[in-house]
């Protein structure tokens, strides 16, 4: 069944053929702030992380939400979430650097990288930060450094899934966690040289809508917190099932059931937690994507109407300098025309951006009301992997981004100017 998109999207409404976002018409915010614009919705923020706190919660009492910084490290969206009581998942020093400027206490940030330098290892070690192991070579190092009072591993679970072959995280291909041998061998080091509490983390991948791959591959997590308990007796403060939590970008996708996902994978973890005596661990999982995908969309003006013999292009000012994902994953993001919501789709457009590379393409064969030079689309799920991911390519300044609070707004990252280019440049005398 195909959704309308103003039906589970909250923060958009159509007020006589022009958008509303969060009750503020679109429109007004480019006469002042131009475009390419990211529009962020504090309230739908909070209000996934509530939804999602509120399912958990009455399933198991003990939960940590760690929110994955990499989708929307913006410092605002931080903040958000950190007075909401999240969590956060850092994949970087600069991520640490992000969230600890946003007020999250260190004991609060979990790292986890993967191809750690020496010196990036020894910063975070440095903010007292909890650090998840991804490799016997990075613990080596840590331990060269300091000896953490807090440790957790990350590993290899044999099964991965996601929206794209590189968005899987776990199983024979993938770079990311430890093998059990491994594993083993750092949780007994880790004690040995007096580490005194312990988590262990998997992450299978990215986009998931189905649970089933979770719940196998975090079978096989608490059956490996079982050995390890059997052969090193370590006691977990917390066991987490990282990330991956997906959310429907076409109108034919159906959500997660929040609900049947908590009961089946709660259900599942306290029954092996008694069934292994592992104790009364924290839950831990690190949703990125579904906390703030559809808390942003992306408002780009069209430049230029093409018509050849095979196609019609909409060109616009957004291309995957701004936003990535549709050239590097051949994603799909709804696109409305802002101000013509109320007129038939009877065109179909390739819609296309400035950028010199044929794979600069926002959509292809998308069905769209009569388009014109002008005339304001909106590309929604924008707020995840949105600015994240974008770039300086073709020396193209990157986006403004505008919050939008109780009907007010703010400007929460200016636009780059030309002279935004030349940061840190040296020109040899």
């Amino acid at each position: 069944m195909v959704r309308n998109m103003f039906e589970f999207q909250p923060s958009l409404k159509n007020k006589d053929g022009h958008l509303l976002f969060d009750n503020i018409n679109v429109e007004d915010l480019v006469k002042e702030f131009d475009t390419p614009l990211y529009l962020i919705s504090e309230k739908r923020i909070r209000d996934k992380y509530r939804t999602l706190h509120d399912i958990l919660i009455q399933d198991y009492d003990k939960i940590r939400i760690y929110y994955a910084a990499k989708a929307n490290s913006n410092l605002n969206v931080l903040k958000i979430l950190r007075t909401e009581g999240a969590y956060l998942d850092a994949v970087s020093p600069g991520e640490i650097f992000l969230a600890l400027k946003a007020g999250f206490l260190p004991e609060r940030i979990l790292f986890t990288g993967t191809s750690v330098r020496t010196d990036e290892l020894n910063f975070i070690a440095d903010s007292q930060v909890t650090v998840n192991i991804d490799s016997y070579s990075e613990l080596n190092r840590l331990l060269n450094h300091m000896i953490p009072k807090t440790l957790s591993v990350r590993i290899n679970p044999k099964i991965g899934s996601g929206h794209h072959d590189h968005c899987i995280t776990a199983g024979p291909e993938t770079k990311f966690g430890l093998w059990e041998e491994v594993t083993l061998k750092t949780y007994q080091k880790a004690k040995e040289v007096g580490v005194e509490k312990f988590g262990i983390h998997m992450h299978i991948g990215s986009g998931i809508l189905k649970i089933e791959s979770i719940l196998l591959a975090f079978n096989n997590l608490l059956s490996m917190a079982k050995k390890i308990r059997d052969k090193i007796n370590i006691t977990f403060e917390f066991i987490d099932m990282g990330g991956g939590l997906g959310v429907p970008y076409k109108p034919q996708e159906k959500e997660i059931d929040l609900t049947l996902f908590s009961k089946k994978i709660l259900s599942l973890f306290k029954r092996k937690i008694t069934e292994y005596n592992l104790g009364n661990p924290f839950f831990c999982l690190e949703p990125g994507r579904y906390l703030v995908s559809d808390s942003s969309i992306l408002l780009t003006s069209v430049n230029t109407i093409k018509v050849t013999p095979f196609k019609k292009f909409v060109g616009v000012d957004v291309g995957f300098n701004t936003l990535l994902r549709p050239s590097m994953y051949g994603s799909y993001h709804h696109i409305l025309v802002a101000n013509k919501l109320n007129s038939p789709k009877n065109q179909i457009y390739d819609v296309v951006g400035p950028i010199c590379e044929s794979g600069d393409v926002i959509a292809k064969n998308r069905q769209l009301p009569m388009v014109e030079e002008g005339d304001l689309l909106a590309i929604l799920n924008a707020g995840a992997y949105g600015f994240a991911m974008s770039s300086q390519y073709n020396s193209r300044p990157r986006a403004a981004e505008v919050l939008i609070k109780d009907k007010k707004y703010f400007l929460s990252r200016k636009r780059e100017t030309f002279n935004s280019l030349l940061l840190n440049q040296q020109i040899e005398k």
